[in-house]
């Protein structure tokens, strides 16, 4: 009932509730085995910070513990609201304080070699070139890959040269895509994706060669491969174009709320955090090359 609860009431992705909540409700629950607790009403404040102290002695993150209580704050407000429970066992529990994780980025030219080798290996592979298009979109707008691969084809608005996006929240967002992305978006959809449909039908945009929708885990192979092959000596996956993306507009002087706006946080204070990653970076520099740095 309480992942029903997720989906219709807040929103959230099957992928979010299904794997997160459950996992982390499982979880709980073999705290609570071992505990000896089988009843709701044994679970009180100081049970929530045995949990706690459990999680921290597996070694856990304080970012992995704040999600856990996120979860269990959300299923105690459920019990309470549907008064299965007389009072929230979490509530005056605080989220573990979290070091703050920068996170992990291409250089500008990093970004140009992966692009340009991408676009060499799309010469006469439609596939290779479905995929050049969607790096080049990845990193042209700061889309989550989610949003990516669910783009249909009514996304895509010629005459504005932007994209629809269904975000976090079922909330929608109007983000510009640039000329030379309109330019490679326009060939894929009046040659490439033709030649994958051969004759079949399909509302999403990236397509497979069955005409079926891209997935987000193959897509992230995918460009895992291509940054192997292209020498991009770093992790990287789909978030790190995210990541870029907004760390590069806010070097070139874009406003943090525009930035904001384009990337579909709902809190300013989560885009702050790529201000930091410049701060680190001009330390970094300040460091190397001044002569008492």
């Amino acid at each position: 009932m309480f992942i029903k609860y997720l989906s219709a009431e807040r929103r959230l992705s099957p992928n979010t509730y299904n794997k997160s909540y459950r996992y982390d409700l499982n979880t709980f629950e073999d705290f609570l085995q071992g505990k000896g607790i089988k009843d709701l009403k044994q679970i009180n404040r100081n049970t929530i910070r045995d949990y706690i102290s459990w999680c921290r002695k597996r070694r856990l993150s304080s970012r992995s513990i704040s999600r856990r209580l996120s979860a269990l704050k959300g299923f105690f407000g459920f019990l309470l609201a549907e008064k299965h429970i007389e009072a929230d066992p979490t509530s005056m529990v605080e989220h573990p304080k979290q070091g703050m994780v920068l996170p992990n980025i291409l250089t500008v030219g990093e970004v140009d070699t992966l692009l340009t080798f991408s676009g060499k290996l799309d010469r006469g592979d439609l596939l290779a070139a479905r995929n050049h298009v969607m790096l080049h979109l990845l990193y042209a707008t700061g889309l989550r890959v989610s949003e990516l691969v669910k783009l249909s084809l009514i996304s895509f608005n010629r005459h504005s040269g932007s994209l629809r996006i269904l975000g976090k929240g079922s909330k929608e967002r109007l983000v510009p895509i640039g000329e030379q992305a309109i330019v490679l978006l326009e060939e894929y959809l009046d040659h490439i994706r033709p030649q994958l449909l051969h004759g079949r039908t399909s509302p999403s945009l990236f397509i497979t060669r069955q005409a079926k929708a891209m997935t987000r885990n193959r897509y992230w192979q995918i460009l895992k491969d291509i940054a192997r092959h292209a020498g991009i000596n770093k992790e990287i996956s789909p978030h790190t174009l995210r990541h870029s993306f907004a760390t590069h507009l806010l070097e070139n002087g874009a406003d943090l709320r525009s930035v904001q706006l384009m990337l579909g946080h709902s809190d300013i204070s989560t885009t702050q955090l790529y201000t930091h990653v410049e701060s680190s970076r001009l330390k970094k520099i300040h460091e190397k090359f001044h002569p008492r740095g």
